[in-house]
């Protein structure tokens, strides 16, 4: 198992930066690719980005191309999302999710561990 905690969520206006961290705990991180998913009230949650375990690869929503950047660091079991350029739509929760096979998946129901999720608000 893994036991994953984001943070770095705030408040920022349109047009800032913003990055959320993941940390990770447990098993080795290294294995697990790691995804971003957002839920907005009153929607569902939708896959936003992703990483494979190496780093090699990433993938996006096409809604974050340009504008949002995953990354992780194996050695300090941590994923991260950079958020550039950010709009009113991208208000959410951000979860970040683990699941360890080695290609991603944008279905929330192939990740089988979350996070708690991290408020990421952008005023206008």
């Amino acid at each position: 198992q893994v036991q994953l905690d984001e943070s770095g969520g705030g408040l920022v206006q349109a047009g800032g930066s913003l990055r959320v961290s993941c940390a990770a705990s447990g098993r080795t991180f290294s294995i697990y690719t790691m995804a971003w998913f957002r839920e907005a009230p009153g929607k569902e949650r939708v896959f936003v980005a992703a990483i494979t375990p190496s780093g090699g690869s990433t993938y996006y929503t096409d809604s974050v191309k340009g504008r949002f950047t995953i990354s992780r660091d194996n050695a300090k079991n941590t994923a991260y999302l950079q958020m550039n350029s950010l709009k009113p739509e991208d208000t959410a929760v951000y979860y970040c999710a683990a699941r360890s096979k080695v290609w991603y998946s944008v279905n929330r129901y192939d990740y089988a561990y979350w996070g708690q999720g991290t408020q990421v608000t952008v005023s206008s």
